[in-house]
């Protein structure tokens, strides 16, 4: 009989196809969650938070792979922290870890926890894998849907995204998980770059809406970073199969088409 994989973030964007994946290789599977509920079909949920350091011994203990997919505003680097020292002490033999590409080369705050975060699972003396993908097509959607709210739509210069569906994520990381710790694999990406106005006007013809944009700059380092293509993998990186609009497409109903010939000459 093998051992339950413990998920965190199990019923979360990615962990919520993480879980089904894992089932269907016949695995047993246990969620560390704030919130409790009832076990079902071979899922086990367990009632824990990282941050505050609560049930993490519990949640962990008889499991040999530990995948970790939790994460929020802040504090992911400590919650990361908390859940290895528990993981090296229960004797885990592999920890799976999903980080963000451009978290050593974007300077904000927040991919500063993530870079924080990988360290602590390569100094736990657990094996691990570490996987960085690009943003989910579910963020970019929230941050298009916000700024298409405006009248005017701010036009960032030179900022470009490579959304991922969570779909081929979390194919990738049940391969993962079921396989021996690989160290620091590839970046997975979405098949196709985009500038932050293609991404809003293809959702904005997918709600058949228009909205003038006016250009804007970002400011500082972290502007010159995204400008420079840091938060992107284009080269030795694998990418995902579906693409924003066919993301758009299911979301919404009809896909939001980019114009011919806008995408970035490093696109894959």
């Amino acid at each position: 009989m093998t051992s339950p994989i413990l998920v965190t973030g199990g019923t979360g964007t990615l962990g919520r196809h993480v879980v089904p994946l894992l089932r269907e290789a016949g695995r047993d599977v246990r969620v560390l969650s704030r919130r409790g509920r009832e076990a079902e079909d071979g899922v086990e949920y367990v009632t824990g938070d990282l941050l505050k350091n609560e049930g993490i011994e519990a949640a962990i203990g008889g499991s040999e792979i530990v995948v970790h997919l939790a994460g929020g505003a802040k504090g992911d680097d400590e919650a990361t922290r908390n859940l290895v020292r528990a993981a090296a002490r229960a004797g885990v033999k592999h920890l799976v870890f999903i980080s963000v590409i451009g978290s050593d080369r974007v300077p904000l705050a927040w991919l500063k926890t993530q870079l924080d975060a990988e360290q602590a699972v390569i100094d736990s003396g657990v094996s691990w894998t570490i996987q960085r993908a690009a943003q989910f097509n579910d963020l970019v959607l929230k941050v298009v849907q916000s700024m298409a709210k405006f009248p005017v739509v701010p036009k960032p210069g030179g900022l470009r995204f490579q959304p991922v569906d969570a779909r081929d994520v979390a194919e990738r990381i049940a391969g993962l998980a079921l396989g021996e710790p690989a160290g620091r694999v590839p970046d997975l990406a979405g098949p196709k770059v985009y500038g932050l106005d293609e991404l809003v006007r293809g959702y904005l013809k997918a709600r058949g809406k228009r909205r003038p944009m006016m250009p804007v700059r970002i400011p500082g380092k972290a502007g010159r970073a995204y400008r420079a293509g840091d938060n992107l993998a284009l080269d030795g990186a694998d990418h995902g199969t579906r693409t924003w609009e066919n993301f758009l497409d299911e979301r919404l109903g009809q896909a939001g088409k980019t114009p011919a010939g806008s995408l970035s000459p490093g696109n894959r």
